[in-house]
């Protein structure tokens, strides 16, 4: 919030695409770009092939994950909501540009994703994934809606391809929105159970 304020967006995408283009993940030792789930990239294109229209909805910076979400994941930049700092409208030099203050607009996480959602978006989703307590309400929202729906949680089980958590963990949190989820019968999607493959870049399949 702090260390980017007074710049304009132009400029802080260009330092996130820099960052992008050289940051490697310290345990796979593989840029960031690519430590996506491969399993969520068939899904989306799965989805958007069925007519469905895709939404990022995270608690990350909405400038930052614009800079890759279309090249990355296929979604456009207009399609992905997160966590937004105050702007503004100023004169630089002439040129019309928009500022980042040091000030928080909204929190896209827990109840601030339904609020995002409506906000930005303005139609309640029929089909929605999550991986934490921070989706609970995004998902909860969603069940609410009239008609078909479909609602996901991915539980992170493969320490050794991945990560392992679900109660209170440095990693992450996934406890009442699992428990929520058996109580509601939303589908759980287990990693190590489910996934043969869980980045793009792993050439060897696991083994069942």
């Amino acid at each position: 919030m702090v260390t980017h304020a007074g710049i304009t967006t132009d400029e802080f995408a260009k330092i996130v695409a820099d960052w992008l283009a050289t940051a490697k993940h310290p345990r796979f030792d593989r840029p960031y770009t690519e430590m996506v789930y491969q399993p969520m990239l068939e899904l989306l294109a799965y989805l958007r092939a069925s007519g469905f229209k895709t939404y990022i909805v995270s608690g990350g910076g909405v400038e930052f994950m614009r800079v890759f979400s279309e090249k990355v994941y296929g979604i456009p930049p207009e399609q992905v909501v997160g966590s937004t700092i105050e702007t503004k409208f100023e004169l630089r030099d002439g040129e019309p540009v928009i500022v980042r203050e040091p000030a928080i607009d909204l929190i896209d996480d827990k109840a601030g994703k339904p609020v995002a959602i409506n906000e930005f978006i303005g139609r309640r989703p029929v089909f929605a994934f999550g991986n934490s307590d921070g989706d609970q309400q995004l998902l909860a929202w969603t069940a609410a809606g009239r008609g078909s729906r479909f609602l996901g949680l991915v539980h992170h089980t493969d320490a050794e391809r991945e990560w392992a958590y679900d109660h209170p963990s440095a990693v992450g949190q996934l406890d009442s929105a699992l428990a929520l989820a058996a109580a509601k019968r939303w589908t759980v999607v287990d990693i190590k159970k489910d996934w043969n493959r869980v980045f793009p870049f792993e050439t060897t399949p696991a083994a069942k």
